[in-house]
């Protein structure tokens, strides 16, 4: 028997400065969820089939802020990109092209121990992972290296539950480059540091695998996300050390921009399918970029649908694909969705009227489908 109960997710990171929130933000406005609610399991697929009118909460948004600059990680990311700018011109001048392969294979690898792992496991309790499944992502979380899986989840369910408001660590209503990574440039705003303190984490703090990946994250991530990526071409196949360092940081800045698409691009351009009024939106690009983390409308209003996706747009899914053989294996279990009808009814209610695609009207499409 299926449970039909509403879980409650947390919600994920969010169009240069601005310092002016946008018009299609309701100002100040958050959109809490609903409890999620660990069932014992009963089938490998929960389908949730009602949903409940969100309460509404204040958190202001201030029109001028006085920005306070994180010297430190204006180095880093300067060394960062000027060793990735040098990485590129090698790719097309020096580099052998196994160093290319395993940069563009590490590249798919952290992706997914972020969309698979931090995103869908941990943030949002999309499904559950056997102990095997969740130490193979806690080790490709640490390939991507975007900080502890902790500190991840914590940013992510704050800006899912404060959206494109102050207490959203990467609010899009302060302008694109703030949401892409000015964010990480300077100190976070007060009421981030309030409110952070407020969510609950109690499942990840307790979370043995998570508490390992945070008591010992220097020399992992040191590890796998530097040492080894850089050995294995110059021991295996003869590659120079400058080269291949210079590879994987190229594939290190490039695994960064992507995962930054989600909280920039995709909170400015795109279609608005299934809530109108928020800023999240469906980008194709993204979607292909990120392993199936672009369907941002549909991921925002149903945040705890495991396939951040509805059905039929999961051929550009590679996350939920991922998510599926193990499932089929039977590392990955308890997989929540969300019912046809339930889409059906919210999109008819707040969505824009447009698919994925921005062709035609979504409520047309879902009928057609449905025939």
């Amino acid at each position: 028997m299926r449970d039909t109960s509403v879980p409650t997710p947390y919600e994920c990171p969010s169009p240069l400065f601005s310092s002016s929130p946008s018009p299609n933000k309701r100002e100040g406005k958050i959109l809490p969820l609903t409890h999620v609610l660990d069932k014992p399991v009963g089938t490998m697929s929960k389908v949730i089939t009602e949903t409940e009118e969100p309460s509404v909460a204040e958190v202001p948004n201030v029109v001028h802020r006085k920005y306070k600059l994180v010297y430190r990680n204006f180095v880093t990311f300067g060394y960062g990109h000027l060793a990735a700018v040098y990485g590129l011109y090698l790719c097309f001048t020096e580099a052998k092209w196994a160093t290319i392969a395993l940069g563009y294979v590490m590249l798919i690898i952290s992706e997914i121990g972020i969309t698979a792992g931090a995103h869908r496991l941990w943030t949002h309790k999309a499904y559950k992972a056997k102990l095997p499944l969740q130490i193979i992502l806690m080790l490709m979380n640490c390939i991507s290296f975007q900080n502890t899986v902790t500190t991840w989840v914590r940013d992510h369910r704050l800006h899912h539950k404060y959206s494109d408001t102050d207490a959203d660590p990467h609010n899009a209503s302060r302008g694109f480059f703030f949401s892409h990574m000015g964010w990480l440039l300077v100190k976070k705003h007060p009421e981030v540091l309030k409110k952070g303190k407020q969510i609950d984490m109690s499942d990840i703090e307790s979370n043995p695998v998570l508490v390992f990946q945070k008591m010992y994250a220097f020399p992992l991530i040191a590890m796998v996300c530097f040492i080894l990526p850089t050995i294995v071409p110059v021991y295996c196949w003869g590659e120079s050390w400058s080269i291949s360092w210079h590879i994987n940081m190229l594939r290190y800045i490039l695994n960064l921009h992507i995962t930054f698409m989600v909280n920039s691009v995709a909170h400015i351009w795109g279609n608005k399918g299934y809530d109108r009024n928020i800023l999240p939106a469906q980008n194709v690009a993204v979607s292909i970029a990120t392993c199936g983390e672009g369907y941002h409308n549909y991921h925002h209003v149903f945040p705890w649908d495991y396939r951040a996706a509805e059905l039929g747009n999961n051929y550009l899914n590679v996350t939920t694909k991922f998510i599926d053989f193990f499932a089929a294996i039977g590392w990955a279990y308890d997989l929540k969705t969300v019912s046809d009808d339930v889409i059906r009814q919210r999109v008819q209610r707040t969505g824009d009227g447009t698919d994925l695609w921005g062709f035609g009207n979504k409520i047309n499409y879902m009928e057609s489908e449905k025939q």
